[in-house]
C-alpha cells in the first residue's frame, strides 16, 4: 500500500504545483481561460486536495511508529482525504460552502 500512497501523493503534488502555476500565470498575463479555478472550479480543487490528503495520511499511517495493519492505515488515509476535501471546499469568513466557480 505504501507504493499506492506514494504514487497518489506524487500525482497530487504535481497537480497542486500545476494549479498554482497556471493560476498565477493567468492572473499575470490576464488570460482567464488558463485559470484552473475557472476551468475546474470547486470540484477540481477538491480533487487535488483529496489526492494530496489521501497520499499524506496514508504515508503517515504506514510509517507510524506503531505497528498499524494496512486496513487501518487505509481507513486513516480515507479520513485524511475526506478532511482535506472538506477543507479545500471551505470558504473562510462565509456561512456557506464555496461557490462552484469564482465570479469576479
Amino acid at each position: 500500500m505504501v507504493k499506492i500512497y506514494a504514487v497518489v501523493l506524487i500525482l497530487g503534488v504535481i497537480a497542486l504545483i500545476a494549479w498554482i502555476y497556471f493560476h498565477a500565470h493567468s492572473e499575470n498575463e490576464s488570460k482567464p481561460g488558463l485559470d484552473p479555478e475557472r476551468r475546474f472550479g470547486l470540484s477540481g480543487r477538491r480533487l487535488v486536495a483529496g489526492l494530496v490528503g489521501f497520499g499524506m495520511a496514508g504515508m503517515s499511517a504506514e510509517f507510524s511508529p506503531r505497528d498499524i495493519p494496512w486496513p487501518t492505515a487505509l481507513v486513516l488515509a480515507l479520513i485524511g482525504a475526506a478532511a482535506s476535501i472538506w477543507w479545500a471546499g471551505k470558504e473562510w469568513g462565509a456561512s456557506e460552502p464555496a461557490a462552484a466557480t469564482r465570479n469576479d
